[in-house]
């Protein structure tokens, strides 16, 4: 700033000596012009990259700033999602709020510089409080400032802004300290397979899987069997019919043929007499273990 009021830069001026066309006024309006220039700098948009999102719809908001941000990992970094969230927001918060390319730039800048000092400086709440109103105190409403000229925001749209980082920012506070502070466990979801190799085999083709073809269209189609289990299995069908054949006669035969009605009966009398007197005898053997435990106790009582 000083080689613009004709002081070339590395060279100091003696103090009794005034260049030609300055005053001490000056100087004092340009270092505190200075001072000013470095409130919110630099601009975290440029004024193209404003200009670029002013003509876009919602999607096309979040699309410029995903690219602007350089965010690569939108689909699966939760960190990501929320600070483009955040600003995009912010955008079109002031989109409504009709504000000039200038005010865009420095609102957003603000959004940047509240974020940066809770991530970097962590600040706390209490201090991103009194930040923002110093802030503001320099491009805020003109009563505030102490040159009128440098008034970017009115008195409603200061108060506009502080509400909207009330609800915003402020309000999740600590939720935006968790993001950046608290570290988080890597979930990797994925699944793990076990393969079966297939075991060499003396045919040309190797045998089927269990989750493949069945063994009947396999060995019908794929690879026939040999002429050795072909004979085999004619053989085994025809002696099926004559081995069978007595098996039949024997199953058809009745097991009760020769006895009559009361030999049956009398066979289960006997039979169901044997089991009550088994069951009968174990009964009374428990009963009577019982009778002598009861009269044990009772001539205890009696002597006590």
């Amino acid at each position: 700033m000083a080689s613009s009021l004709g002081i070339p830069l590395g060279v100091t001026t003696p103090v009794a000596i005034t260049p030609a066309g300055t005053s001490p006024d000056s100087e004092k309006d340009a270092a505190e012009f200075q001072e000013h220039e470095e409130i919110l700098s630099p601009d975290f948009l440029s004024v193209a990259q404003i200009t670029e999102m002013l003509a876009e719809d919602v999607d096309g908001v979040e699309k410029k700033l995903a690219m602007f941000l350089n965010c690569k990992n939108l689909q699966t970094c939760f960190k990501e999602a929320i600070l483009l969230d955040y600003y995009v927001s912010g955008f079109l918060w002031a989109k409504g709020m009709d504000f000039s390319i200038i005010q865009y730039s420095k609102f957003m800048t603000l959004l940047d510089m509240l974020l940066h000092n809770l991530k970097t400086l962590h600040m706390s709440l209490e201090d991103s409080l009194k930040w923002l109103g110093e802030v503001m105190a320099e491009i805020g409403p003109p009563h505030l400032q102490k040159n009128e000229k440098w008034s970017i925001f009115d008195i409603k749209q200061a108060n506009a802004i502080i509400d909207y980082l009330k609800i915003s920012l402020f309000q999740h506070y600590k939720l935006y300290e968790f993001l950046f502070y608290s570290t988080r466990e890597e979930i990797v979801i994925g699944t793990e397979q076990t393969i079966e190799t297939v075991k060499p085999s003396g045919g040309l083709f190797p045998n089927p899987l269990e989750e493949g073809i069945s063994f009947d269209i396999y060995s019908a189609f794929i690879e026939p069997p040999s002429t050795l289990d072909t004979e085999m299995k004619g053989l085994d069908q025809e002696q099926g019919p004559e081995e069978s054949q007595p098996e039949a006669s024997a199953s058809d035969t009745d097991a009760l043929v020769g006895f009559t009605i009361e030999d049956i009966k009398s066979v289960l009398a006997q039979v169901t007499d044997d089991i009550l007197i088994g069951i009968q005898t174990e009964i009374n053997e428990k009963l009577q273990i019982q009778e002598e435990a009861f009269n044990a106790r009772i001539e205890k009582l009696k002597k006590a």
